[in-house]
């Protein structure tokens, strides 16, 4: 089965993102809510694609996304933000604005698993 690695530290946005992915066929680690542990998970673990809140309590979560940059696992950032809030080196990645439904879920997880390896 298809892993999928869920950065996220809003309780109900988990959940709904959480129980997204399980419908896309990945079984989910995580939730993760913050940055230390998920980058424990990220270093340790092994998953096909990882979504990331970009703003985990106050700390970004881009340390998370150079890390998978690094290991070659494609990502989301999923964010109230949108793609403005995502430094320019990171721009090419798959940005998810929130709310989001789960056929934007798939097509951005489409995109990112496409471009995997690209940094």
């Amino acid at each position: 089965m298809k892993r999928a690695f869920l950065v996220e530290d809003e309780g109900v946005v988990a959940l709904l993102i959480e129980s997204m992915l399980s419908e896309l066929g990945y079984q989910v680690i995580g939730p993760i809510p913050r940055l230390a542990k998920a980058l424990d998970v990220a270093r340790d673990e092994q998953f096909d694609i990882a979504v990331l809140d970009v703003n985990l309590n106050g700390s970004a979560s881009f340390p998370i996304a150079d890390l998978l940059i690094e290991k070659g696992v494609p990502f989301v950032f999923a964010t109230g933000y949108g793609a403005p809030g995502i430094p320019s080196y990171l721009g090419n990645r798959a940005v998810l604005q929130k709310p989001f439904k789960m056929q934007q879920l798939a097509a951005a997880i489409g995109e990112a698993t496409s471009q995997r390896g690209t940094a």
